[in-house]
């Protein structure tokens, strides 16, 4: 039987329930002679692990222990557990499982019954795998979901937010665009503003029919291939459902400020003196930019690569070059994969210590992308690869190799990595670890930018270079430790563009804060125009981090004189929104929240602002409504409750309606929350200019300002005195038109006056 097909008959249903122990943090039960488990793991989080494994777990958990207490109880003839206001009760004959909050049902074991008399799918379900290891063990969880129960998560996925009715494949592919299922981050974490959230705890494939009509429409299905089913129950607002996922996997770091400007790249500088030319116009012209990347055929010669070795033909002083590049004020940001060609003397060495995934006769398993000569995958659009092998970041010392190589590409001027590919481990590669390579086919891109994350780190904190980062392609759980990653390669058009905003918000919701997007698209039959390309960039700069990058020029200026003029402008604005960036990026160290809160998470009980799935709030204070077609018109649904400022016109909007908005390209598609304020800096060429002591240079004032301090308050603060309040630590404050009060400069402290 294929891997790939599901049969619901081959799975022996789980059935009869008997109670063993309990020691105040876990519960022990047997159910038909497999081990039953259940923690208190944290505030609203039980851990259901069914089985016992002593396969690797990749350290994905950052709190594996149960920290929480819970009772057990009789019922029936089942048991309720009860930790806190959350309560699970297991029935027996059949096993069914209900999870409640506060009393309240917020999960239960489907409920899809078929006319002979028993649930069409197991509520647990396994189907035990094969001794040669070819068909691994498989578990079958069904929980049933109301008519209008919605779901999201499942990390970055391209199509609709709302995941209901699709079949969602947890394995990470390089997809080769946004426009299908297939994506290069998948999380098997999700969740529902009904109350619960799930995450399988496990680096194995696991595929999610989310009332998928072929399985059944009134049931989430999760089928789990490994060992045991390790599950984790969240119950809450979809907010805390976050805080509590992150919590378990690991919070966010804090990415360098330097981040946060203008990425530049493009596919590819052919020549150092490309980039050199490049990053002088920038200055010349006048645009602001941070990192400039040399891309993967920009420093490296494709047939040997990738060996930490620069084109002697193109780079004869690579330290000389670098150290020009960053004369401008740029961190330089250089490629890697971490595959190392057989026409490389470093692949023998490597395979010689046993340094490389291999194949079951125990030698080097290589690579081949053209393995159809007639469909190379990359067509002529790019340079065929090389037949590879496959670092096995299993290894500790080849992990340490690769980690410390990186110590001569810093020595020379390299500032950034970018951590390309990680897909390409196949299911019958071995590792040495003792893992297949199916088993460590997800988990394998976590290995691979965690060694890079580290060994910038390291040398980072050696030579006082601050906080680290990786601009990654491919995510899994726990990445969100790892800022940052990007969405991959996305088709030169509207609707690329479009599903590259879906897939931010999707990983968004998965407990990943950063993302960004190939601004003017990765690849296509045409280059962008100019509607195309400045919609990108006002849509781009509302993402936490931002590049231009494709096949072809992507610097402003290619496109005339026009294009230029209007993207200088939004850049700026991206620049002037810094320190609101870095306030949000300190919300998503403490909680989880991601900087792009697509609406189901921002307003989970504004039905309607689901529907609205291109839009988003951006930290707290803005509404953000992508304009993803030609014209220029966008509609909105501004959500009930608040009401809204726009921050072109300081219209004000009341809440609870939907409009049809048209907007220059000139203009920002984005509205200010009324009761917030939006912390500005000033204008600068590059972060390196921006005043750490005193950042903020204005705030704008949304409505009534005391309602919602500053998300920046370590910069900015409220005073009230005689009276009056004062907002303290800026050079300027603008109140929006008709917010009722004015601001008022009283030389050092801004006065807000009521008109």
């Amino acid at each position: 039987m294929s891997l790939d097909v599901f049969q619901q008959s081959s799975f022996r249903r789980l059935n009869e329930v008997r109670f063993i122990d309990a020691d105040g943090h876990h519960a022990h039960f047997d159910v038909d002679g497999i081990a039953l488990t259940i923690a208190a793991h944290a505030e609203n989080t039980l851990r259901v692990t069914f089985g016992e494994s002593q396969l690797p777990d990749y350290g994905l958990l950052q709190q594996p222990g149960a920290a929480g207490t819970l009772a057990v109880a009789p019922q029936g003839e089942g048991w309720h557990v009860d930790s806190g206001d959350v309560s699970l009760v297991i029935e027996a004959a059949p096993m069914h499982l209900t999870l409640s909050k506060a009393g309240r049902t917020v999960l239960t074991s489907i409920t899809d019954q078929h006319f002979r008399g028993r649930t069409r799918l197991p509520a647990i379900g396994l189907q035990q795998g094969e001794a040669d290891g070819k068909r691994p063990r498989r578990w079958c969880a069904s929980f049933a979901l109301n008519s209008d129960t919605a779901v999201y998560g499942f990390g970055e996925k391209f199509g609709p937010l709302d995941k209901r009715g699709q079949l969602v494949r947890g394995r990470t592919e390089d997809a080769l665009g946004v426009n299908t299922e297939l994506s290069y981050k998948n999380i098997p974490f999700c969740w529902s503003p009904d109350g619960w959230g799930l995450l399988a705890h496990t680096p194995g494939v696991v595929r999610h029919g989310v009332g998928y009509p072929q399985w059944s429409h009134r049931t989430y299905v999760l089928e789990v291939e490994d060992d045991v089913l390790d599950l984790f129950l969240f119950a809450g607002e979809p907010a805390n459902i976050i805080d509590r996922y992150t919590a378990l996997t690991g919070r966010a770091a804090v990415p360098p400020l330097w981040s946060y400007g203008m990425w530049l790249s493009r596919a590819y500088y052919k020549v150092p003196q490309d980039a050199i030319d490049t990053a002088a116009e920038l200055r010349r012209r006048g645009i602001p930019c941070d990192v400039i990347t040399l891309d993967g055929r920009a420093a490296w010669e494709v047939r040997t690569r990738f060996a930490f070795e620069w084109d002697k033909s193109r780079f004869d002083d690579p330290k000389q070059i670098l150290d020009t590049l960053r004369s401008f004020n740029l961190k330089v940001c250089a490629w890697e994969y971490p595959y190392i060609s057989i026409h490389n003397p470093l692949f023998a060495e490597l395979e010689g210590k046993g340094w490389l995934l291999k194949n079951s006769d125990g030698k080097a398993a290589i690579f081949d992308w053209v393995k159809d000569p007639t469909d190379n995958p990359f067509g002529s659009v790019l340079t065929p690869l090389p037949p590879s092998g496959i670092l096995d970041f299993t290894h500790p010392a080849a992990a340490k190799f690769w980690a410390d190589s990186h110590d001569k590409l810093f020595d020379d001027g390299v500032d950034v990595i970018k951590t390309d590919f990680g897909e390409q481990v196949e299911d019958d590669m071995v590792a040495h670890n003792g893992d297949s390579g199916r088993r460590l086919h997800n988990v394998y891109p976590l290995l691979y930018n965690q060694c890079v994350w580290n060994a910038t780190q390291r040398y980072n904190d050696a030579h006082g270079r601050g906080p680290a980062m990786v601009w990654g392609r491919d995510g899994f759980i726990g990445s969100q430790r790892l800022p940052m990653q990007w969405g991959g390669d996305p088709q030169t058009d509207w609707e690329g563009m479009a599903a590259s905003i879906r897939g931010g918000l999707s990983y968004g919701m998965s407990g990943v804060p950063y993302y960004a997007t190939d601004v003017g698209g990765f690849y296509g039959a045409q280059q962008p125009d100019t509607e195309l390309y400045l919609r990108w960039t006002a849509n781009g700069i509302f993402c936490s981090h931002f590049r231009y990058h494709g096949i072809g020029e992507r610097e402003p200026w290619a496109l005339g004189t026009e294009t230029e003029v209007i993207a200088k402008k939004l850049l700026a604005f991206r620049y002037r929104l810094i320190p609101y960036l870095m306030g949000a990026s300190q919300q998503a160290a403490q909680s989880g929240l991601p900087l792009m809160r697509a609406m189901p998470l921002a307003f989970p009980h504004d039905r309607l602002a689901r529907s609205f799935e291109g839009q988003y709030l951006f930290g707290d204070a803005l509404l953000v409504a992508p304009i993803i077609r030609p014209g220029g018109s966008v509609e909105v649904y501004f959500p009930t409750g608040e009401a809204w400022r726009d921050l072109d016109t300081g219209e004000r909007i009341e809440g609870g309606q939907t409009r049809l908005v048209y907007k220059a390209l000139d203009q920002l598609p984005a509205w200010g929350r009324e009761g917030h304020m939006l912390c500005l800096g000033r204008e600068v060429m590059h972060t390196g200019e921006i005043d750490l002591d005193a950042p903020i240079d204005a705030v704008w004032l949304f409505g009534e300002p005391w309602l919602q301090p500053c998300v920046m308050n370590q910069c900015v603060t409220l005073v009230q005195e005689s009276g009056a309040t004062y907002v303290v630590g800026i050079a300027a404050a603008r109140c929006f038109p008709a917010a009722g009060f004015k601001a008022v400069d009283e030389g050092g402290r801004i006065r807000i006056e009521l008109i």
